[in-house]
């Protein structure tokens, strides 16, 4: 069995374990996203969130297998606050969107700090991450937009996310090994 190190982290590495919690907090919370549209009788809605909440907890995964990788020791942290209560549905989508932009934020720091170490490897990591990133911020802007000019009319929503499936592109061949598979 071979022992983790014990010297102190980079920056970088420091920077990945707080994303590990960045992006389980972002899981949970589409969970609770999801929940909510599913207690509306929006299962469209409700099934693109809960495909989300694994979305993102597979990045967590695979962060975690990255530092493993790396021998690194991980923390599971606990996970933030998370929003349930909303008035409208463009809260809920509004509340992802701006997730997802400061989690790209997130991982350019990543990105940053990597390359200021010249941690080359750290660095490549990151490129995947950020790709996702753009992904993620124009599928929820979609969204938002769909949303915005149903103009109250989820049932146009729901028929949308079934006919098109925003966002559900499945499994990205380049995404990094994630611990204990990806779900």
């Amino acid at each position: 069995m071979a022992l983790l190190k014990k010297e102190p982290r980079s920056k970088f590495y420091e920077l990945l374990q707080a994303q590990i919690h960045n992006e389980f907090n972002a899981s949970q919370q589409y969970i609770a996203l999801a929940v909510w549209f599913d207690s509306e009788d929006l299962p469209q809605l409700a099934k693109h969130f809960y495909k989300q909440s694994v979305e993102e907890r597979n990045h967590a995964m695979a962060l975690v297998q990255y530092m493993m990788d790396t021998d690194h020791h991980v923390e599971i942290p606990a996970t933030g606050d998370v929003r349930n209560t909303f008035s409208e549905v463009t809260e809920l989508v509004e509340l992802a969107l701006a997730q997802e932009k400061e989690v790209a934020a997130d991982i350019q720091t990543l990105a940053k700090a990597a390359r200021a170490e010249e941690d080359y490897m750290g660095e490549q990591f990151t490129q995947w991450f950020l790709k996702e990133q753009v992904e993620e911020i124009s599928q929820m802007t979609t969204l938002l937009h769909i949303i915005k000019r149903a103009n109250g009319n989820l049932f146009e929503v729901e028929a949308h996310l079934h006919r098109e499936s925003v966002g559900d592109g499945g499994a990205d061949a380049g995404m990094p090994p994630v611990a204990g598979g990806s779900l």
